[in-house]
């Protein structure tokens, strides 16, 4: 039976990934928490591995905290980037299969079409350049890993813009949302299930792919779709980022191309409102 690793499984997709885990008990899983697999010691990470010993990791795990990234650059590229190292390292050594997540924030947000994978990167915040240096690592120490791109994550755990508005749109009788920041919503969920449906498929094709919801629209409309689920009262204004400054830079457009990964894995990509209305079940 082969062993299936997910690093950060206390975050949004390891923990989706672990609600899926029991329907396919044809694999042992290993959920790994911060205290089984520490991105933030790289000695120990290798240590950690070696005891393991798994066929498959799909790296969850990161340093998420994009405004924080400003002032945490080390610690941001020591997990974001060193750590994806040291892991290709490892599967490259003992001849393991990776995943290893990644995010739009590798973009500098100024295109006007949707990204495919050979876009030109240029992060504008430090959490983006930490996981670009990732992505080059994990592919320069390990050519065989796939890396799948990543947009507006949410999902029914952690901390996230959906579950946000939830809260807020509850206790408040009015919010401001930022309307000029374009992208593409991912319901973990459905990553989570893209992710094991490459595993099954038996096919590797390495390299980059992209991948989350359908749909283009801003977080503003993202937080009317929100309201109208949740059948909330409370008022939803449209304003633009110069009126909500923030630590680190966001980019202004980044929908993601998912043609290469619909083709080479036969994966149906659900609209953004069908699985946004799971939150709501």
């Amino acid at each position: 039976m082969k062993k299936i690793l997910v690093t950060g499984a206390t975050g949004q997709l390891g923990s989706e990934l672990s609600v899926l885990a029991p329907l396919y008990s044809n694999y042992e899983w290993i959920f790994a928490d911060r205290t089984k697999i520490t991105l933030d010691n790289l000695e120990l990470l290798q240590s950690q591995l070696n005891t393991i010993k798994p066929d498959i990791i799909l790296n969850c795990g990161a340093y998420t905290a994009v405004d924080k990234a400003e002032s945490e650059r080390d610690l941001a590229f020591t997990i974001n980037h060193l750590a994806v190292e040291s892991i290709a390292k490892y599967v490259e050594k003992n001849c393991v299969k990776l995943i290893h997540v990644s995010t739009d924030y590798v973009f500098d947000g100024t295109s006007s079409i949707a990204l495919d994978e050979n876009a030109e990167t240029c992060p504008i915040n430090i959490y983006g350049e930490s996981k670009l240096a990732g992505e080059i690592s994990c592919l320069k120490e390990n050519p065989e890993s796939i890396i799948i791109r990543t947009s507006w994550v949410y999902s029914k755990f952690g901390n996230n813009f959906v579950k946000t508005m939830q809260r807020l749109m509850q206790e408040r009788e009015e919010i401001n949302v930022v309307n000029d920041q374009i992208g593409s919503p991912t319901y973990a969920t459905d990553l989570a299930q893209a992710m094991i449906d490459i595993v099954e498929s038996q096919k590797w094709t390495p390299g980059i792919y992209n991948y989350s919801n359908e749909g283009e629209i801003s977080w503003y409309e993202f937080a009317l779709n929100i309201k109208d689920f949740g059948n909330y009262k409370c008022k939803v204004e449209g304003i633009p980022s110069s009126l909500y400054p923030t630590p680190a830079k966001r980019p202004s457009f980044s929908i993601l191309n998912k043609n290469k990964i619909k083709k080479t894995y036969n994966l149906d990509v659900p609209d953004y409102k069908k699985s946004l209305k799971m939150m709501f079940i």
